[in-house]
């Protein structure tokens, strides 16, 4: 059975789900080059079940896993969908072929200029053919060819495989491609041990898909993937004829509750596995006794320690490769940050009156009640306009506390012209949730250029697949330094003629300077870090379009342990009175 069989075995595997069957022309496109490529299919999708771009192109694909042939109403649902979506290139993808009529309406299509596509069994053969047995990193080695750090963190993966250990533990930060670490270890095992089967866990559905996506890339067309979790359950034979399977913990937890035999996995990932402890990860690995004489366990996070404090030495060693942010700014793993905390809205002679000698000390609350002022939408506008202008092939976030305040923000850019800004969020100004449809299309004309500037709220922490932006802006944000990172980290992924991340913080919050503060300590270069060390990255305080350091020396004073600053509660007293205030407007 050569290559391009195998994968239309896959795509028409009996047991698949319709779901797995949109994933799998997902993939389909992915290993054929296309770009910006999304899977949309669910209820309200608005007739779009993948979208991708091609040769700046934009193709809608309607995909139909039906029993019997497609009819003429498909058509107009498609069309209709992109209309709404703005793409060019339909295409209908029907599993058991189409009826007459729809033959005879794309010739009539055609006539006027439509170019309707229709893909049935043979056309997706012939669409498999094309794809070349290689993995598409192997293909493309711009695009994914490994740094340094992460083919030497592929190594000793490796080699503790095969020094018999029972696992392996991966510490990056965010941006530093952990995911793409372990899948590239997953190819080389794979090669070695061809029938073995792999289980990647994860504690989220979104992680699950963003996952199985990732791995894509770096799997021959052999390669068999699949999902489990609460919205597809393969069967026993299915999930026998799956090389890789990303599940849900939750999901798998609870066959093995009761009574499912497991296939024998020979490898196990976790990902975010700082989540370990929980009884659904306890019962899976204890039934395949991963990490413990049976299936070599590889855990993956960007923090080694556990939410309630507790080490994971339980599971593991010491990690085989451990870079936090600092040290990847440092050694310029990730982009330069340009980091830029405006101080134009503090209002100093509020904050002297509310911190006195005989009322010497205000909790986070306070302290944001008194320092802050609340309206200068408009300065942010001109700095973020500023920043356009100084980078090359300019692409940004504005992280905003509210939506109503994300629709301000980006009715104000557009007023000025210097590009497009659409506002996502999970709900609109009315309560009303976002549809699928119009978040999608935010997304598509966003990775395709047609819009610059994202104006988001609670959405892009994480689970949401963005493009790299060289642009970050932070404004009216409260959030713990969990979700800062997260959000810093959409601009921290070096890309081909990258210079630098350009981030404006325009700070709400008092426990963000002292984030801003940390950050300015730990990035000068250390001397045992050697010639590596790029000098690129800087923190700077700003009033204006200038420098304000005597405000960053003077907040460095009150604040004292930034570090617990940074993670005070709202009422803990962070600030005190100072022993001089006139050194600050």
């Amino acid at each position: 059975m050569n290559a391009a069989q195998r994968f239309v075995n896959d795509l028409l595997i009996a047991d698949s789900s319709w779901q797995g069957f949109e994933r799998t022309i997902e993939r389909l496109l992915i290993t054929r080059g296309y770009e910006a490529v999304q899977r949309i299919g669910s209820s309200g999708d608005g007739g779009a079940d993948v979208i991708a771009s091609l040769n700046g192109q934009r193709w809608l694909f309607q995909v139909k896993r039906w029993r019997h042939a497609v009819g003429p109403s498909v058509v107009a649902e498609t069309l209709a969908a992109c209309r709404r979506y703005d793409a060019s290139i339909p295409v209908i993808v029907g599993l058991n072929g189409f009826e007459a009529s729809v033959h005879l309406q794309r010739n009539q299509l055609a006539a006027s200029g439509i170019p309707l596509q229709l893909w049935d069994r043979r056309g997706l053969a012939k669409q498999a053919a094309l794809v070349p047995s290689a993995p598409l990193s192997q293909r493309s080695p711009d695009r994914y060819s490994l740094r340094g750090y992460q083919t030497q963190a592929v190594d000793r993966i490796m080699n503790e495989h095969l020094a018999g250990s029972r696992s392996a533990l991966v510490v990056l930060a965010t941006g530093l491609g952990k995911t793409f670490v372990a899948a590239e270890f997953y190819r080389r095992y794979a090669a070695r041990r061809p029938t073995s089967k792999t289980l990647v866990l994860a504690h989220r559905n979104e992680l699950v898909y963003q996952l199985e996506r990732a791995f894509w890339p770096m799997l021959t067309t052999e390669t068999s993937t699949g999902v489990w979790n609460g919205s597809e359950r393969p069967g026993h034979d299915a999930l026998a004829e799956l090389d890789v399977v990303f599940a849900c913990v939750d999901s798998v937890a609870g066959a093995v509750k009761s009574g499912r035999e497991l296939p024998e996995f020979g490898l196990v990932f976790v990902d975010e596995c700082h989540h370990l402890g929980t009884t659904a990860y306890d019962t899976v690995l204890s039934e395949l006794s991963a990490g413990d004489g049976g299936a070599f366990l590889v855990g993956m996070t960007a923090t080694p320690w556990r939410p309630d404090g507790r080490a994971l030495s339980r599971w593991f060693d010491s990690p085989v490769v451990d870079i936090d942010l600092i040290r990847g700014l440092r050694e310029g793993y990730l982009s330069n940050v340009d980091y830029r905390m405006y101080t134009d809205n503090i209002n100093w002679e509020a904050l002297a009156q509310g911190i006195t000698k005989d009322r010497p000390a205000l909790s986070p609350r306070g302290i944001n009640r008194t320092l802050f002022i609340e309206e200068w939408d408009d300065a942010v506008v001109t700095r973020v306009a500023e920043a356009w202008r100084e980078q090359s092939k300019p692409r940004g976030i504005i992280f905003c506390g509210t939506i109503d305040h994300a629709e301000r923000m980006a009715a104000r850019i557009n007023a000025l012209g210097f590009t497009r800004a659409e506002v996502i969020a999970s709900k609109t100004s009315s309560g009303k949730a976002m549809d699928i449809p119009t978040r999608s299309r935010i997304l598509w004309d966003f990775a395709d250029g047609r819009t610059g500037l994202l104006c988001a709220v609670d959405i892009l922490n994480e689970g949401v697949d963005v493009p790299d932006v060289n642009i970050v802006v932070f404004q009216r944000v409260t959030h713990s330094r969990r979700i800062f990172v997260q959000q810093l980290g959409r601009g921290l992924r070096l890309a081909p003629g990258k210079g630098r991340v350009l981030v404006l913080d325009f700070v709400s919050d008092i426990r963000r300077f002292a984030a801003g503060l940390d950050l300015q300590d730990q990035l000068p270069a250390n001397d045992t870090l050697g010639p590596r060390v790029r000098l690129g990255s800087k923190v700077t305080f700003m009033h204006a379009t200038s420098t304000d350091q005597p405000a960053a020396d003077f907040l460095r004073e009150w604040l004292g342990d930034v570090d617990a600053a940074q993670d005070a509660g709202e009422d803990a007293h962070v600030l005190r009175y100072p022993p001089e205030m006139t050194q600050c407007r």
